[in-house]
């Protein structure tokens, strides 16, 4: 399947006004199709310039500086508008560039051993001339971790959180035509808000997102199905903005398609929208007997909301939207649709090998695939706002999610993070569950209470369909506790704790939001500490044990469910060792979403659609003929028998907690696992000795790809035998070429190497690597990976790329300058007076900016004006041109003492000189031929950029 597109969410908040319903309203679905949106979506992904490091601001030292300095549209440094940004090298986004460091034992262990530390992103905008009136937003899907955003050389938002988007409204510094906009963003990712690998840079989607002036709010459909006594209805309420100079008067309509399409419900009602500010629609949806999401048919419902002025058509959004109930009963734990589901939860970090925080959505698919295969029903976003891709994924698949806040902090700046994250993601049906905080030493006080009565409150505001918990460790018994302001209590581990809590509160719900941190290095049956390698017979005890931590939960109802730590190993956190492990080890997978035994342990409780059987470990003991080993089989049948060379080592009853082991006296061969139920063979599975590694198999997560410049997919390398048998314990160095892509990122799950996770080799860890490649934008036909190492046969793996469009792009440029201010010589009444004053001190003379006209003068004459600059490195090489976007009066252009350009006319319109290449800086001298009476000069601005064809 391919990765579900960019959709429309909810709601924004404030501002009111009366909703009046038209009665009788006929159904607009009924009506031919509408034309294309007005609002625009569009992809700033290509274009960026990028600088590893910071750029200190230059010292101000002069009084003019000083001036500027306190001007909008004046910043310096490389937040500056025509800042020399030509050399940086070109990115695109996402782009998580603490993932291209080095490991090194000096560096952070929390993250990973990389460095972090800061950067700067810039990028050029253009806007066409029919933009002008619209709404333009800027929207940064997440920036790690703190950021600073300059527009035109004006600050538009600071903000301090890696994991919440940065909405800017861009229209009142927005320029347009051939004028260009200048986006500067200075990334700390110095400052860490976790323990674990956080990343760093623009590693989410950025967009520029236009509307008419009259426009559907940012977040402004809420849409969430709510069960009545007997029927359903969707209060919808639309928040509906303007930027209008007056006020307007609007039609809401907002229709409800069901999953085949057909229009089910629909109701419009009027709306007085005041200018500069925004009011709220409310309608009333009625649904008689709709389809029920849920997690093995999860029916996704759209709500159609558009905006009408009369016959003009303003805006639409499309809103996603599922029927279902969720209540969590103190005594059965979660009620869905109104039947007991336990909780199968893993907690998730958002990274993946090879390309760290920055996942394209093509391996957020393929990780809740792996999930659900799993046999998984909920992710916990531990611990903050996920991606909206993965919420996305989780209503189409049918996964629960607890949504989980970052800081734990009711002052103004981070309850708007709070909100942000309530207002973006309460349409998906997914989200069952909000969480305030996780394992805060405030937890279990007066003071831990009132910040948690304050955020329920923030969320209760706009949100009372979902319940809050917080992810408590401690405190549940003191007599002032976080567990006395929510509504699901979490337990972070703490199990031994359930029996008392429920007993003294037996009227709170309980979930364990946090349970099990066991180890495993995947593929390794032997501990070796030494080399921080950790046996995956789930006996290597972080605080629980799979087994353990689960079978606490299953034996109790009234505990709703658990989320392991955690699906998936992740960067960052290494445990329990530290150098040179750089990745943790607590995953069901690994950091490429290789299954470890864990992955059978759950999948053996969770799975209730399929038979499952698994046998570990490998077979591959050389050495050790003879020598018992121990074997364990994963099961959800009745009973397992365990034979070796066809010999049976024994018939055991299916233990459905701790699972089966025997010990086995090594011989290589054939070791089989038959699983029975009700007395007849219902499943087998086997390990086999294999000879030496022979080749190299390649292997994609999927047959099909899209060539939009977006998908990516992920191969799996894998060592065989002659025979194709997977080789378990090869470690060859494979090296990998592709065509019709790129190699965006590699991995092996192994969390004590130390390799980059770019380029184009890898060494298999316990027979087994991956690489995440991106179809070429364009590109149709066969996308081909190709794998060899030394003494193996080389693989290949070849996936068809579909001819797809790409996305919808925002029109960006090269760098460029801005010539801004410029300064006016005394006119003179004959051109060579005028001229001559080209080598004079225009310090002296007025200054002036480049957006504005003249005053006109007396009598007829010359007049120059002077800028000085220095074009960027690359112009100074190459050349560049000198755009005037709109001239008044005849006038001539001189590079310094030479003609570069004529503009004989006096009437308005643009000018194009050629800059030719020279070092250094140079002094652009205009003569203009004044009229009197008559304004001349420049009406916008003169800018530089290096030639068109270079």
């Amino acid at each position: 399947m391919p990765p579900l597109g960019r959709r429309a969410f909810l709601l924004t908040t404030t501002g009111a006004a009366a909703a009046l319903a038209l009665p009788g309203a006929k159904a607009f679905g009924a009506e031919p199709a509408p034309p294309p949106s007005p609002r625009q979506d569009l992809l700033l992904d290509k274009g960026w310039r990028f600088h590893e490091g910071d750029i200190p601001f230059p010292e101000i030292l002069t009084q003019d500086g000083s001036y500027d300095n306190a001007k909008a549209g004046k910043a310096s440094g490389a937040a500056a508008a025509g800042y020399d940004d030509s050399e940086w090298p070109t990115v695109t986004l996402p782009h998580d560039f603490v993932s291209f460091q080095p490991i090194e034992a000096n560096a952070n262990r929390a993250q990973g051993y990389r460095r972090r530390g800061l950067a700067w992103y810039r990028n050029t905008l253009r806007f066409a001339p029919e933009d002008e009136g619209k709404h333009i937003e800027l929207e940064i899907g997440a920036a790690a971790t703190f950021a600073t955003v300059w527009f035109n050389g004006t600050i538009v938002a600071r903000n301090f959180s890696g994991y919440n988007a940065i909405r800017i409204d861009l229209t009142p510094f927005a320029l347009y035509g051939e004028t260009a906009n200048s986006l500067a963003i200075r990334v700390d990712a110095q400052a860490m808000e976790g323990w674990w690998y956080e990343g760093g840079g623009l590693y989410r989607d950025v967009r520029i997102i236009k509307r008419q002036a009259v426009h559907i709010a940012t977040d402004g459909v809420y849409a969430n199905p709510v069960k009545g006594e007997r029927d359903w209805t969707i209060p919808v309420e639309v928040t509906v903005a303007s930027i209008a100079a007056v006020d307007r008067a609007v039609t809401v309509m907002t229709e409800l398609r069901d999953p085949a399409g057909a229009v089910v419900a629909s109701q419009s009602v009027r709306l007085s929208v005041p200018a500069l500010d925004s009011a709220v629609a409310r309608l009333t949806l009625d649904v008689a007997a709709p389809r029920l999401w849920s997690l093995a048919a999860p029916a996704l419902y759209t709500a159609r909301t558009r905006l009408m002025d009369g016959e003009a058509y303003l805006d639409e959004i499309v809103t996603t939207c599922g029927f279902r109930t969720i209540r969590f009963d103190a005594a059965r734990g979660l009620l869905l649709n109104d039947a007991p589901v336990k909780v199968q939860g893993v907690c998730l970090h958002q990274d993946h090998a090879g390309v760290g925080v920055a996942i394209p959505d093509a391996i957020w698919d393929f990780r809740i695939r792996r999930l659900k295969e799993l046999g998984c029903n909920a992710i916990r976003c531990s611990h903050n706002a996920p991606s909206p891709v993965l919420l996305d994924f989780c209503d189409r698949y049918g996964l629960l999610v607890m949504d989980e806040n970052r800081q734990f902090n009711p002052t103004p700046e981070y309850m708007a993070q709070l909100e942000w994250m309530v207002r973006r993601d309460r349409n998906h049906p997914s989200v069952f569950l909000w969480s305030v905080f996780n394992e805060e030493p405030m937890q279990g006080s007066a003071a831990g209470r009132e910040m948690v009565r304050r955020m329920v409150h923030a969320v209760k505001a706009l949100d009372r369909t979902r319940p809050v918990t917080a992810a408590m460790n401690s405190g549940y018994f003191e007599p002032a506790n976080v567990s006395q302001a929510v509504d699901v209590v979490g337990f972070n581990y703490n199990h031994q704790s359930y029996d008392a809590f429920h007993a003294a509160h037996p009227d709170l719900p309980m979930i364990s939001s946090e349970d099990t941190s066991a180890f495993m290095t995947r593929g390794d049956y032997a501990s070796d500490p030494g080399r921080h390698v950790l046996d995956s017979y789930d006996d290597q005890v972080g605080i629980d044990t799979h087994r353990a931590a689960w079978k606490a939960i299953a034996q109790r109802d009234f505990v709703a469910g658990g989320f392991v730590w955690t699906g998936f190993d992740y960067h960052g956190e290494p445990s329990p060792g530290g150098w040179p492990t750089n990745s943790s080890q607590f995953g069901i997978m690994d950091l490429c979403g290789f299954d470890k035994a864990a992955f059978y342990i759950h999948q053996a409780r969770w799975a209730k659609d399929r038979p499952v059987l698994w046998l570990v470990p490998h077979w591959n003991w050389a050495g050790r003929e003879g020598q018992p080993v121990k074997v364990m089989a994963m099961s959800n049948l009745d009973e397992v028998e365990v034979r070796l060379n066809g010999v049976s080592q024994g018939r055991q009853r299916v233990d459905p907690f701790e699972m089966n082991t025997w010990s086995v006296a090594y011989a290589p061969g054939t070791l089989e696992a038959v699983g029975y139920r009700a007395g007849a063979v219902a499943a087998r599975t086997r390990v086999q000795t294999t000879g030496e590694a022979a080749a190299l198999k390649v292997t994609p997560d999927r047959v099909r790809a899209q060539g939009d410049g977006r998908d990516a997919v992920a191969f799996r390398i894998e060592a065989t035998d002659a025979q194709g048998r997977p080789h378990p314990l090869a470690r060859p160095l494979a090296r990998f070429a592709v065509e019709g892509g790129e190699i965006i990122g590699l991995g092996n799950g192994d969390p004590n190497c130390l390799d980059p996770e770019k380029g184009d080799r890898r060494v298999l860890y316990n027979g087994l690597a991956q690489v995440i490649v991106r179809p070429r934008q364009g590109f149709s036909g066969d996308l081909v990976l190709t794998a060899s190492a030394e003494g193996l046969r080389t693989g290949r793996g070849v996936v068809r790329v579909d001819a797809a469009p790409p996305p919808p792009r925002q029109a960006a440029g090269p760098s460029f300058m801005l010539l801004d201010w410029w300064y006016q010589a005394p006119a003179t009444p004959r051109y060579e007076d005028a001229l001559a004053k080209r080598h004079d001190d225009l310090l002296q003379w007025p200054d002036f900016g480049g957006r504005g006209l003249l005053d006109p003068l007396p009598a007829d004459g010359y007049c120059l004006c002077s800028a000085r600059f220095t074009p960027h490195a690359r112009m100074q090489a190459q050349g560049g041109v000198v755009d005037f976007f709109r001239v008044v009066g005849a006038c001539d252009v001189f590079d310094g003492d030479a003609l570069i350009a004529r503009k004989p006319g006096a009437a308005e319109g643009p000018l194009t000189a050629a800059l030719p290449p020279k070092p250094g800086p140079r002094r652009l001298n205009v003569v203009f031929h004044v009229v009197a009476g008559q304004p001349f000069g420049f009406r916008k601005d003169v800018t530089v950029k290096l030639r068109p064809e270079t």
